[in-house]
């Protein structure tokens, strides 16, 4: 073998390394506009320090042109920043399932149905349905839900039918998508005893549901890990409020995600 081949390997491998390198910066800058855009609401800015939406949003490898879907946004703070993140040739599907429509304080979910009717989110769906039979028009690159799927398992949402949710979440992603939850986490070993209470949910029992629908579980974030956060407090209590324990999981679908 020449002694040159080597040599061209090493400079293909760094090359690469240079090219993630920069697709990161790249994204990171995206991801900074977002945060800086001016149609943001001011009380959204100001649970940037707490939420970490940088370093999640990085996390899950949203970029521009993706598809993602925002599952029980509330009042939209994370699918405002996709909305930017994802630009002109992305979309994001806002999800409002009807049973939170219909048990929920309609200020809760205020901020995501008023972009039915902002022009200047153009590229910004929000459907509703039934939890179970969530679906969108087009296959996604991300499904996003943040703070709530302990609630499935609550009374007011059903509770849903996870298996057949988490299945619906498989479908609607492509191959290779990804699969993000983000929750407040309660003590080990407690299943599902705490999402009624406290408003957590045992990671360990999170995850067997996800994976039980096929998604292969890929990597976690500590960004929002708190270890002063005994897991014993509701999520509401303002001694824990803002600052609870979360945990960042993201699965994906198998097979190969295409550009």
């Amino acid at each position: 073998m020449p002694r040159s081949v080597p040599y061209f390997a090493a400079f293909v491998f760094s090359l690469s390394q240079l090219l993630v390198s920069a697709d990161a910066d790249t994204l990171t800058d995206v991801i900074h506009a977002a945060l800086s855009d001016p149609r943001r609401p001011t009380q959204q800015v100001e649970l940037d320090p707490a939420r970490k939406p940088a370093q999640l949003i990085a996390f899950a490898g949203l970029k521009a042109g993706d598809a993602v879907a925002d599952f029980m946004p509330g009042n939209g703070y994370f699918t405002r920043i996709f909305s930017r993140v994802v630009g002109a040739t992305g979309h994001v599907y806002a999800f409002l399932p009807n049973e939170q429509l219909a048990n929920c304080a309609p200020r809760e979910v205020a901020g995501t149905k008023a972009l039915e009717r902002d022009p200047r989110y153009e590229n910004i769906t929000v459907l509703s349905g039934a939890a179970a039979k969530f679906a969108t028009p087009r296959k996604l690159d991300l499904i996003w839900t943040a703070q709530n799927y302990h609630d499935l398992h609550d009374s007011f949402m059903g509770p849903a039918d996870t298996a057949v949710l988490n299945k619906a979440f498989f479908e609607a992603l492509r191959p290779g998508g990804i699969y993000l939850v983000i929750d407040h986490v309660a003590q080990s070993g407690s299943g599902l005893r705490d999402t009624e209470a406290l408003h957590r949910i045992d990671p360990a029992q999170l995850r067997r549901e996800i994976e039980s629908a096929g998604f292969v579980f890929e990597a976690q974030s500590a960004a929002l890990r708190n270890p002063e956060d005994d897991h014993t407090l509701s999520v509401f209590d303002p001694r824990i409020r803002g600052r609870t324990d979360q945990v960042v999981y993201r699965f994906r679908k198998p097979g190969r995600r295409i550009s």
